[in-house]
C-alpha cells in the first residue's frame, strides 16, 4: 500500500511539524452544543471538528447518537465556522448520508475494524469518493485485522489514510480503559512508513486525568496526531463523560504537550547516541545467549518429565516464576510489570518446547 497523507496531514500541519489536532464531543447532543464546542475549538486553532452521529453501544437502552440532523449541524460548523468536520461511519448509508453532506473527513471506529465484512461495505461505499478516511484499531489486540481494514478502504481507491490508535480491550485489571500495547501500532507504522498515526488519548484513558501523559507518549513516539473529545459540559455528556474535556481543558492539555526533534542535530550528540547503540546491541548479544542458555536448560527438564512421565505444565512452579521475577526487577531498579510481561513470554515457549518434547515420538 502506498498512502498519500499530503492532503490531509502535511496541508493541515503546514510548514512547521506539529501534531494534526482533532477534537470535538464524544457524541452530537443538540445544535446549540455542536456549535457552542466548534466555536470554541476555532479559537484554539483545532484542525479538524469531530463528532459522533451513529454511536455504537455495547448495550442497547443507551443514547446511540442523534442520527442524521447530526450531520447538518456538522455542515453548519463547516460552512459559517470554516472547520474541516469530521464523524464516524459504520454502514454503506453512513458513507453516502456523509458525503452528500461533504463532511470532510471519515473514520471507521474499532467495533467495525474488528468486522472485515461491515469494513467492506464501508470500502463499497467509498469507492470513486475523494475523502480521506482514518481506520481506528480494533477493539481486540489483532495488527492483522487493523491492516486488513486498511488494505480494504485502500483497494477502493482511498489512499489518503492514517491510523487512530485508540488502545484495546482486555480482561486483566488497569488504569486504563483500554489498555495501549503501544508495541502495535509501533509495528504497523513500522510496516507502513507513510502512514500517518493519530492517538485517540480519550477512548486509551477513559479518565481525563490520563489525557496528557497518554497524549504526550504518542507524540515523544512519533505520532503525527492527536484526536482528544472536548464537551461544553463533560459531566453531562450523553456519551463517555468521564473521558472528555472542556475546550479550556483541551487548550491546558496542548500547552503542556511537548514536540520533540525527529533527529540529533549536534555531530558530538549523534556521535554519543551510535557509541550507546552499539553498547546496547553488546548487551542485546548478552541477553540472547543468556536466554539461549535457559531454553537449553528447559529442554532437559522438558526430557526429564517425559521420561518419568510427569505433565508439562507445573501450576506451583509457574506461580513462583511469577511472583520472584518481578521482585527480582524491582531490586534491579526495573519495572517489574515489563519483567512479568517479558516472562509471560518466555514461559509461553518454555511450554511450547516441552509440549513439543512429549510429543515427539522418535524418542520412544
Amino acid at each position: 500500500m502506498e498512502f498519500k497523507p499530503t492532503n490531509f496531514f502535511r496541508q493541515l500541519a503546514g510548514a512547521q511539524p506539529r501534531p494534526v489536532i482533532i477534537a470535538g464531543p464524544c457524541s452530537a447532543e443538540s445544535e446549540e452544543q455542536v456549535m457552542q464546542t466548534a466555536m470554541a475549538l476555532r479559537e484554539q486553532q483545532v484542525d479538524v471538528f469531530r463528532a459522533g452521529i451513529w454511536k455504537p453501544r455495547s448495550r442497547p437502552n443507551s443514547f446511540e447518537g442523534i442520527g442524521l440532523q447530526g450531520l447538518q449541524w456538522l455542515g453548519r460548523v463547516k460552512r459559517e465556522l470554516g472547520m474541516r468536520v469530521s464523524t464516524e461511519v459504520a454502514t454503506a448509508r453512513h458513507v453516502e448520508e456523509a458525503l452528500k453532506q461533504e463532511i470532510d473527513i471519515l473514520w471507521i471506529g474499532a467495533r467495525t475494524t474488528v468486522n472485515p465484512f461491515a469494513v467492506q461495505e464501508v470500502a463499497d461505499a467509498l469507492r470513486g469518493a475523494n475523502v480521506p478516511v482514518l481506520v481506528k484499531n480494533p477493539v481486540n489486540p489483532d495488527l492483522a485485522l487493523w491492516i486488513g481494514a486498511l488494505e480494504r478502504v485502500y483497494n477502493a481507491g482511498i489512499t489518503d489514510m492514517a491510523a487512530i490508535h485508540r488502545g484495546f480491550s482486555s480482561y486483566e485489571k488497569s488504569k486504563y480503559r483500554n489498555v495501549p500495547l503501544w508495541q502495535i501500532p509501533i509495528e504497523l507504522k513500522s510496516r507502513f512508513k507513510q502512514l500517518p498515526l493519530i492517538v485517540d488519548p480519550s477512548h486509551i484513558a477513559g479518565n481525563r486525568e490520563l489525557l496528557l501523559p497518554v497524549a504526550q507518549k504518542a507524540l515523544d513516539l512519533g505520532y503525527d496526531g492527536i484526536m482528544i473529545e472536548t464537551h461544553p459540559d463533560p459531566a453531562n455528556a450523553l456519551s463517555d463523560p468521564e473521558q472528555q474535556v472542556t475546550p479550556a481543558g483541551l487548550q491546558q492539555i496542548l500547552s503542556q504537550l511537548q514536540v520533540r526533534k525527529t533527529t540529533y542535530d549536534d555531530q558530538e550528540l549523534i556521535n554519543l547516541a551510535e557509541k550507546l547503540r552499539l553498547q546496547i546491541d553488546e548487551a542485546d548479544q548478552q541477553i540472547l545467549r543468556a536466554l539461549a542458555r535457559r531454553m537449553e536448560l528447559v529442554e532437559q527438564i522438558g526430557h526429564y518429565k517425559k521420561q518419568n512421565n510427569v505433565q508439562v505444565l507445573q501450576i506451583s512452579r509457574w506461580k513462583e516464576i511469577f511472583r520472584s521475577r518481578p521482585d527480582w526487577a524491582k531490586e534491579l531498579g526495573m519495572n517489574p510489570d515489563f519483567v512479568a510481561e517479558l516472562y509471560r513470554l518466555i514461559h509461553v515457549e518454555s511450554i511450547r518446547m516441552q509440549t513439543r518434547i512429549m510429543n515427539d515420538k522418535s524418542e520412544l
